[in-house]
């Protein structure tokens, strides 16, 4: 996990030079039309802690099934909650991110030769897409093979020991998850939590480099509804992995403060960072795609059909529908934000 905690912090970096690399541009400046500093920091100062409270509570809710029986994993409302929180996030990743990609590629800050001679946004958001499935299934692999069939040590497991003089053997009771199945929620968490980082930070630092009121109102309301209910999806796929307290923390600060973080930068960059200089739209533009595209693949792949497809829904005409509905109603909601925000 310190690993992926590095790596992490490596990415977060990388996305915290892309004010500065903007900086550097006089084209295409901001007008400045509808600014008010002084209302405009208010605002953003209110966005940092609505956003971080909403999306620590949204992460948090899933990971309380450990103490509180009705959240667990195997229950009817965890399976209800996370279709909810998939159809926010797939919603995400199709009416926010994608066309706010298409709309970065294809300003006419940049040159139209090569940024308007082909789709670079529905490209690389493909790539990513399949990018994401190799990392799934080598990561998952390279699990698997590494543990040998042995289930990684989840907290709250009994293991019986059983010595020979010949043979040492290790039998787990995971509550009828198999090894196979907590590596690949471990990995779906991971690689689900890197999509969702990377868009967060340009999130944030586009509306901290914000001056202006009437743009920041409705993101506020519209990013602490979308961070809290993302938080949902990840915090259930955390809290399937069953990872040890410490390793849960760190995933769920890292969520919690990706955005919030993002904002302060924007604020502290606000009198340099031009967010249509061609060095900003080409690198937002790219990274917009990339998580859009991921985000389509684990909402879709991990999340929507791993859970639509289990035995305990497939057998459940009832909770079936009660997934659907709550798959369109959170894809719907989430897509009505696009309208204000």
């Amino acid at each position: 996990m310190v690993g992926d905690v590095r790596r992490l912090c490596f990415l977060l970096l990388l996305l915290v030079l892309l004010p500065f690399l903007a900086a550097a541009d006089d084209e295409c400046s901001n007008d400045g039309e509808g600014r008010n500093k002084t209302v405009a920091l208010r605002l953003r100062i209110a966005a940092i802690f609505s956003i971080l409270v909403c999306g620590g509570i949204g992460v948090l809710v899933p990971v309380l099934g450990r103490w509180i029986p009705a959240l667990r994993p195997e229950k009817d409302v965890f399976f209800v909650v996370k279709a909810f929180a998939a159809g926010v996030i797939i919603a995400t990743a199709f009416v926010h991110i994608l066309p706010d990609a298409f709309e970065n590629l294809t300003s006419p800050c940049l040159d139209p030769h090569p940024w308007s001679d082909f789709p670079f946004a529905g490209f690389t958001a493909m790539v990513a897409a399949i990018g994401t499935l190799m990392i799934d299934t080598i990561a998952t692999g390279y699990f698997t093979r590494v543990h040998g069939g042995a289930t990684p040590e989840a907290e709250g497991s009994n293991q019986i020991h059983t010595h020979s003089t010949h043979a040492h053997t290790h039998v787990v009771d995971l509550k009828d998850e198999t090894p196979a199945q907590l590596i690949r929620h471990r990995v779906i968490s991971q690689v689900l939590e890197l999509g969702i980082i990377v868009h967060s930070v340009i999130i944030g630092i586009s509306l901290g480099a914000s001056e202006s009121p009437s743009t920041i109102r409705p993101l506020v309301a519209a990013l602490s509804f979308h961070q809290f209910f993302e938080g949902m999806g990840l915090g259930g796929c955390i809290a399937q992995a069953k990872f040890k307290r410490g390793s849960i923390i760190t995933m769920g600060l890292f969520f919690s403060l990706t955005t919030p973080v993002g904002i302060a930068i924007g604020i502290g960059v606000s009198s340099v960072y031009n967010e249509n200089s061609p060095t900003a739209l080409i690198v937002e533009g790219l990274l917009n795609s990339v998580a859009s595209g991921i985000l389509v693949y684990m909402a879709l792949v991990d999340l929507l059909a791993a859970d639509f497809m289990n035995p305990k829904v497939q057998g459940r005409a009832k909770l079936q529908l009660m997934l659907n509905v709550a798959l369109l109603l959170g894809a719907g909601l989430m897509s009505l934000l696009a309208k204000w925000a």
